[in-house]
Protein backbone atom coordinates (compact mmCIF):
# COMPACT_ATOMS: atom_id res chain seq x y z
CA UNK A 1 0.00 0.00 0.00
CA UNK A 2 2.75 2.58 0.80
CA UNK A 3 4.33 1.86 -2.59
CA UNK A 4 1.06 2.55 -4.37
CA UNK A 5 0.66 5.82 -2.46
CA UNK A 6 4.19 6.94 -3.45
CA UNK A 7 3.54 6.11 -7.10
CA UNK A 8 0.28 8.06 -7.09
CA UNK A 9 2.03 10.99 -5.44
CA UNK A 10 4.74 11.00 -8.11
CA UNK A 11 2.17 10.92 -10.89
CA UNK A 12 0.33 13.94 -9.49
CA UNK A 13 3.42 16.07 -8.88
CA UNK A 14 4.19 18.51 -11.70
CA UNK A 15 7.39 18.04 -13.63
CA UNK A 16 9.35 21.26 -13.91
CA UNK A 17 11.88 21.99 -16.61
CA UNK A 18 14.57 24.58 -16.03
CA UNK A 19 13.34 28.14 -16.52
CA UNK A 20 14.00 29.58 -19.97
CA UNK A 21 16.06 32.76 -20.04
CA UNK A 22 14.50 35.42 -22.24
CA UNK A 23 15.65 38.87 -23.22
CA UNK A 24 15.10 41.92 -25.35
CA UNK A 25 15.72 41.42 -29.07
CA UNK A 26 18.99 43.39 -28.95
CA UNK A 27 20.71 40.78 -26.74
CA UNK A 28 22.59 37.69 -27.89
CA UNK A 29 22.39 34.17 -26.52
CA UNK A 30 24.07 33.69 -23.15
CA UNK A 31 25.55 30.84 -21.15
CA UNK A 32 24.60 29.89 -17.60
CA UNK A 33 27.79 31.41 -16.13
CA UNK A 34 26.96 34.79 -17.66
CA UNK A 35 23.38 34.53 -16.36
CA UNK A 36 24.73 33.88 -12.87
CA UNK A 37 27.11 36.83 -13.10
CA UNK A 38 24.34 39.14 -14.35
CA UNK A 39 21.95 38.21 -11.53
CA UNK A 40 24.68 38.66 -8.92
CA UNK A 41 25.66 42.09 -10.24
CA UNK A 42 29.11 41.03 -11.43
CA UNK A 43 28.30 41.64 -15.11
CA UNK A 44 26.41 44.79 -16.13
CA UNK A 45 27.15 44.78 -19.88
CA UNK A 46 27.08 42.11 -22.55
CA UNK A 47 28.67 42.91 -25.92
CA UNK A 48 28.50 46.62 -25.13
CA UNK A 49 24.82 46.54 -24.15
CA UNK A 50 23.87 47.41 -20.57
CA UNK A 51 21.74 44.57 -19.19
CA UNK A 52 18.75 45.05 -16.91
CA UNK A 53 17.86 41.81 -15.12
CA UNK A 54 14.40 41.49 -13.61
CA UNK A 55 13.05 39.04 -11.05
CA UNK A 56 9.69 37.74 -9.95
CA UNK A 57 8.67 38.28 -6.30
CA UNK A 58 10.43 36.18 -3.64
CA UNK A 59 7.30 34.08 -3.03
CA UNK A 60 7.03 32.98 -6.68
CA UNK A 61 7.92 29.29 -7.26
CA UNK A 62 9.41 30.08 -10.68
CA UNK A 63 11.87 32.50 -9.05
CA UNK A 64 12.90 29.80 -6.56
CA UNK A 65 13.38 27.38 -9.44
CA UNK A 66 15.44 29.95 -11.37
CA UNK A 67 17.67 30.66 -8.36
CA UNK A 68 18.29 26.95 -7.77
CA UNK A 69 18.97 26.19 -11.43
CA UNK A 70 21.17 29.12 -12.44
CA UNK A 71 22.58 30.56 -9.19
CA UNK A 72 22.59 27.46 -6.98
CA UNK A 73 20.91 29.51 -4.24
CA UNK A 74 17.55 29.76 -2.52
CA UNK A 75 15.61 32.98 -1.90
CA UNK A 76 17.07 33.50 1.58
CA UNK A 77 20.67 33.25 0.38
CA UNK A 78 19.96 35.45 -2.63
CA UNK A 79 18.29 38.16 -0.55
CA UNK A 80 21.13 37.97 1.98
CA UNK A 81 23.70 38.25 -0.81
CA UNK A 82 22.07 41.43 -2.11
CA UNK A 83 21.64 42.88 1.38
CA UNK A 84 25.41 42.70 1.86
CA UNK A 85 26.20 44.03 -1.64
CA UNK A 86 23.88 46.98 -1.16
CA UNK A 87 25.33 47.72 2.30
CA UNK A 88 28.92 47.82 0.98
CA UNK A 89 27.91 49.92 -2.02
CA UNK A 90 28.27 47.25 -4.70
CA UNK A 91 24.92 47.68 -6.41
CA UNK A 92 21.24 46.96 -6.02
CA UNK A 93 19.31 43.75 -6.66
CA UNK A 94 17.39 43.22 -9.88
CA UNK A 95 14.01 44.91 -10.03
CA UNK A 96 11.09 42.70 -9.00
CA UNK A 97 8.01 42.54 -11.20
CA UNK A 98 4.69 41.22 -9.92
CA UNK A 99 4.01 38.56 -12.57
CA UNK A 100 5.36 36.65 -15.55
CA UNK A 101 3.13 38.79 -17.80
CA UNK A 102 4.66 41.98 -16.37
CA UNK A 103 8.14 40.51 -16.86
CA UNK A 104 7.44 39.66 -20.50
CA UNK A 105 6.03 43.14 -21.18
CA UNK A 106 9.00 44.83 -19.48
CA UNK A 107 11.50 42.74 -21.48
CA UNK A 108 9.71 43.43 -24.77
CA UNK A 109 9.82 47.19 -24.15
CA UNK A 110 13.23 47.63 -22.47
CA UNK A 111 16.52 47.36 -24.33
CA UNK A 112 18.95 45.07 -22.52
CA UNK A 113 16.25 43.56 -20.29
CA UNK A 114 16.60 39.92 -19.26
CA UNK A 115 14.33 37.59 -17.30
CA UNK A 116 12.97 34.06 -17.17
CA UNK A 117 9.78 32.14 -17.88
CA UNK A 118 8.62 28.54 -17.82
CA UNK A 119 7.66 26.67 -20.97
CA UNK A 120 3.95 27.41 -20.52
CA UNK A 121 4.53 31.18 -20.67
CA UNK A 122 7.03 31.30 -23.54
CA UNK A 123 6.01 34.26 -25.74
CA UNK A 124 6.52 34.36 -29.50
CA UNK A 125 7.79 37.95 -29.58
CA UNK A 126 10.66 37.57 -27.09
CA UNK A 127 14.14 36.25 -27.78
CA UNK A 128 15.29 33.07 -26.03
CA UNK A 129 18.78 33.66 -24.62
CA UNK A 130 19.26 30.28 -22.93
CA UNK A 131 17.15 27.13 -22.80
CA UNK A 132 18.94 24.23 -21.12
CA UNK A 133 16.34 21.79 -22.47
CA UNK A 134 17.26 22.49 -26.09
Amino acid sequence: MPTLFCLLLLITLPSFADPIIIGHANLTTLDSTTIQRIYTGKVVEVNGIRVTPVNLPANNPLREQFLQCYLNQNNEKYIGYWTVRRYIGKGTPPRELESVAAMIQFIANTQGAIGYVDTTHLPNNIKILLDTAR
